[in-house]
């Protein structure tokens, strides 16, 4: 997510924000999946999006440690002048525990159309944040759950006090457009989803608009046919880390390191200040490949969207236009901000969190890579950035707390970005640069597709240097206050 608040340091350092009714189905007989995986050769291909799905422990009402989805199939159309939303999702899902029903998290907007589980029609139904589907499915079990459905979006309120703060989720503009940002549990306004960190999965996502439109999400794109328009990711997703957007794009493509293809999507008029920072993509890529491997995904790029914050979103980061201020601020802050978010695809996208306390291993490593960036381009010494950083550290503390368990009503606030970055910092002064990127390279390339949490930084940051960090680990994510 976009950084909070600007900053500046030595006069030289500005950094980038330091993010009539329907029908319905008659009642059916609940079904029960009694699919094993050797009884369904058909998943195998979707078996890269097999997760450990945990109960997360910051925003318990969302998600279901019991589901593991292994692939999303989402089926879109947009209607502008009424505002509708169409959709039929189909989950392949494995249990992870035994399940009398299969709950996920959805909006009570939609009207669902029909479910059916492994092809039986069975009965769902939305009560607060939950659908809840009749139908029984034994642990590590699999099975295909279609759920059909059609309304207006709306948001959800967003558990945080920034001053770029948003509602969450799938955001119906006055002309007809879309555009989403949903971090940390905003994917379900638009699609049925274990909407939680820990279950990463597939996606294929296609999405009819009509005439003069243009959709855009996560992923590689696949083309289109006629107003359908298709994407695709191969590598395991976060629900929080999808994207989608409806409006009148235009795009700009071009090339990363690698031949990595690279899309900009931008609202002529609207957008036209961030092209030169768009354009600057492959500048950025070749930066941060040179420090921390090569670039995680098969395609990359940006979307623009009529919001105050900015968002890491899987291979199409999701920007909005702050206001930095004056020219100059804008112009080193969008630059920072950019980079912070193509960070995040190393980490945050291609490594996430298992639960929202370990938010700050995320923005921590975005962060710093971030202040490295801008630091080497403003010409500030490590000096001078740390005593900043200690400084501000001291302050965010103690107002917000220590960054290993950030607050529930706080998300994403600038305590689990600075006191991580810092924390790096301590580490990267005592193993030097060569052992620190090797670190960040091999964190984010061997644990490509999957969710990490404190522990297991902690073990591979251990064996990776030969040296016990752990104590200086626990003590930056948990002490009151600066650690000396």
């Amino acid at each position: 997510m976009r950084p909070l608040i600007p900053l500046v340091l030595c006069g030289a350092l500005a950094l980038g924000a330091c993010s009539g009714e329907e029908p319905k189905p008659a009642p059916t007989q609940a079904a029960t999946a009694s699919a094993s995986p050797s009884a369904n050769p058909a998943f195998e291909k979707y078996a890269a999006g097999r997760s450990t799905p945990v109960a997360d422990p910051v925003y318990p009402g969302y998600g279901n440690p019991g589901v593991d989805v292994l692939h999303y199939g989402l089926e879109l159309a947009w209607a502008p002048d009424t505002k509708t939303l169409t959709g039929t999702a189909t989950l392949q899902l494995r249990a992870a525990a035994d399940l009398s029903d299969v709950k996920l998290d959805f909006s009570k907007a939609y009207t669902i159309d029909g479910v059916t589980l492994d092809g039986a029609s069975v009965t769902g139904a939305v009560d607060g944040t939950k659908l809840t589907v009749a139908g029984k499915v034994a642990k590590d079990g699999l099975a295909e759950l279609v759920i059909r459905y059609h309304g207006t979006p709306t948001t959800v309120a967003m558990p945080s006090h920034r001053n770029d703060v948003e509602p969450l989720g799938l955001t119906v503009t006055k002309d007809g457009a879309l555009w989403t940002m949903q971090e940390p549990y905003g994917a379900s306004t638009w699609y049925p989803a274990n909407d939680q960190p820990s279950d990463k999965a597939l996606y294929d996502i296609s999405v009819s608009v009509p005439d003069g439109w243009t959709a855009i999400a996560g992923g590689t794109p696949k083309g289109k046919d006629g107003n359908l328009f298709r994407y695709s990711a191969t590598t395991p997703v976060a629900t929080y880390l999808t994207t989608l957007a409806v409006g009148k794009y235009k795009q700009e493509t071009g090339t990363g390191p690698g031949g990595v293809p690279l899309s900009y999507w931008y609202r002529p008029g609207a957008d036209d200040k961030a092209l030169p920072y768009l354009r600057k993509s492959p500048q950025y890529l070749d930066w941060l490949t040179k420090h921390f491997g090569p670039y995680p995904f098969d395609s990359a790029g940006v979307l623009m969207v009529p919001s105050a914050s900015g968002m890491e979103t899987q291979q199409m980061i999701t920007m909005g236009l702050p206001d930095y201020g004056s020219e100059a601020d804008f112009k080193r802050g969008f630059d920072a901000d950019l980079l912070h978010e193509y960070a995040h695809q190393w980490f945050g996208d291609a490594v996430s969190p298992t639960n929202w306390n370990d938010l700050w291993l995320n923005e921590g490593w975005a962060e710093y890579a971030q202040f490295l960036y801008t630091n080497e381009r403003d010409k500030v010494t490590d000096k001078q950035w740390e005593d900043w950083a200690r400084t501000t550290d001291a302050r965010l503390r103690k107002t917000l707390g220590p960054p290993g368990k950030p607050r529930a009503d706080s998300f994403a606030e600038s305590n689990v970005y600075i006191c991580p970055a810092l924390m790096l910092h301590q580490i990267h002064k005592q193993i030097g640069d060569e052992a620190f990127f090797s670190l960040g390279t091999d964190w984010a390339q061997k644990n490509r597709g999957t969710a990490q949490d404190r522990a297991s930084f902690i073990a591979f940051v251990n064996q990776h240097t030969g040296k016990d960090f752990t104590s200086l680990i626990n003590t930056w994510l948990d002490s009151p206050t600066t650690p000396k």
